[in-house]
């Protein structure tokens, strides 16, 4: 236990954390993370469409998909799902970034806790390369904003479900 401990604290320089209790129940919140017909309906910040090419939720399952940008640019990703404890946690490995752009590295796992019958915590914790990684996609992306935009869409996402 201690040593999970050490480790956590260990990367606290080069993570970013994004907290959102949400008014749905977990298998929802889950079934909204998880299709990809509800993901395109919410995913990414204010202004943002998204177009999912392909999301094998099981671990080594891939998941494509291309963000566009208020201004037309295009953010292509690439993640592989590392694990899947379905309703409780999603992990990923993530690549990315913006064409022509930086690219965006980052190990991230989603949790989905049971607050009350019909609320659910989500837990998004983005673990970068380094500090300098972290600290970019912040820059350059507003990686921390565009995240809790991203939660406030999938909130209001939630009651047309």
């Amino acid at each position: 236990m201690t040593e999970i401990k050490k480790d956590a604290t260990s990367t606290a320089d080069r993570e970013i954390v994004i907290t959102r209790i949400f008014d749905a129940p977990r298998e929802l919140v889950w079934e909204a993370m998880t299709n990809p017909k509800h993901v395109v309906n919410w995913w990414g910040p204010n202004g943002f469409s998204t177009t999912v090419e392909e999301m094998d939720v099981r671990p080594g399952g891939i998941w494509k998909l291309v963000m566009h940008g208020p201004d037309g640019t295009d953010y292509p990703n690439k993640s592989i799902f590392t694990e899947i404890v379905k309703p409780a946690r999603i992990s990923y490995s993530h690549g990315g970034g913006k064409k022509g752009g930086p690219g965006a590295q980052f190990e991230a796992t989603w949790t989905f806790d049971i607050v009350e019958a019909d609320k659910t915590q989500v837990t998004i914790r983005m673990v970068f390369p380094s500090t300098a990684a972290r600290d970019m996609i912040v820059k350059e992306y507003g990686a921390i904003e565009g995240g809790k935009q991203t939660l406030a869409r999938l909130a209001e996402y939630l009651t047309k479900m």
